[in-house]
């Protein structure tokens, strides 16, 4: 069997599984609507982090960071829309610290020639830090906050169920960038900077600007991700507000092998798994069948189980999380 026909048997049997779970659902009386679109929801921020940090991985340019950068950005994206009075605003200014991070991690990756793994694991560090602190200096009140309803971003009705105009556009940038990898002469540079740096700078195309590019596109899709948390799917934000979603993003983007469109498959999946665990936690008569704590397990349970099953075989760039030295 060959290794396409292997993906597509366990793509089948991931549809087969949701389908189980959809009717097994509706069986035990809860709403598929209502777990679809939490699933939507909760994929959103695991879809954004996870087809931006491919792109980066593809550039050669490993970040580990994205947790850290979903909690600061999720911070960020509140302040600024509590001063704009305006929640796609918080959006935006989630997206440009996002960014900014993004591209300070790739000067010192870059540049700086700092490794890598241990960088990505100071960016999360601070932010466990900075974000509680930051919550009491800005809001005076420990851990956690509210902000007004008319800066929130609000979700789109549908006769099914709604759903946040950021995850149409989540699931948009997932198909642009699977076609910008594979179908244009950026995302050629963008794969030989990963795969033969030395071959891309013979070329006449600088492989700094290449993996800073990715870097800062990675920390933007992050931010976004991070500010969608409580402007758009939780109304609030808490210190913890990232939950080990970061962790999970990253788990997204090795099952997939770094390619954008299965990254966004598997997002969909950790996010059903999400929901669905959220659904039932709040389902009278189920909530009481199901220990709350094992329902609460679910999400991790699935990423252990999905990585544990697609890693195998993955093949990843060659030179990856390693500095390029320019010859001058």
């Amino acid at each position: 069997m060959t290794r396409k026909v292997k993906t597509q048997v366990k793509i089948l049997l991931g549809v087969v599984v949701l389908a189980i779970v959809l009717i097994v659902a509706w069986h035990f009386g809860l709403n598929p609507g209502a777990l679809i679109e939490a699933g939507l929801l909760a994929m959103t921020p695991l879809a954004l982090a996870a087809i931006g940090e491919c792109i980066n991985e593809k550039a050669g340019v490993v970040n580990i960071g994205l947790e850290g950068i979903l909690l600061i950005t999720a911070v960020a994206g509140v302040y600024g829309a509590e001063l704009a009075g305006n929640g796609y605003v918080g959006l935006l200014v989630g997206m440009i610290v996002g960014a900014l991070i993004g591209f300070l991690f790739g000067l010192a990756s870059v540049y700086g020639r700092a490794d890598q793994i241990v960088a990505g694991i100071g960016i999360n560090v601070f932010a466990v830090g900075f974000v509680p602190y930051v919550i009491m200096a800005l809001w005076a009140f420990p851990g956690i906050h509210i902000p007004p309803k008319e800066v929130l971003v609000p979700l789109i009705s549908t006769p099914l169920m709604r759903i946040s105009a950021i995850t149409i556009l989540t699931i948009i940038l997932g198909i642009l960038l699977h076609y910008m990898l594979h179908r244009t002469p950026l995302g050629l540079r963008i794969k030989a900077a990963g795969e033969m740096p030395m071959a891309l700078d013979v070329a006449g195309v600088r492989v700094d600007y290449v993996r800073i590019f990715t870097a800062t596109l990675g920390g933007a899709l992050t931010g976004l991700g991070g500010a969608f948390m409580p402007l758009a799917w939780f109304g609030g934000i808490v210190k913890e507000i990232s939950a080990g979603r970061g962790f999970i993003a990253l788990a997204c983007v090795v099952s997939s092998g770094l390619e954008p469109l299965l990254a966004l498959a598997f997002a969909f999946l950790f996010g059903f798994a999400e929901g669905l665990a959220y659904t039932v936690a709040v389902t009278p008569g189920v909530k009481e069948a199901v220990p709350y704590h094992l329902v609460l397990m679910i999400p991790y349970i699935v990423t252990l189980l999905v990585v544990t099953i697609f890693i195998g075989g993955r093949r990843f760039p060659r030179a990856m999380a390693t500095p390029y030295v320019r010859e001058e």
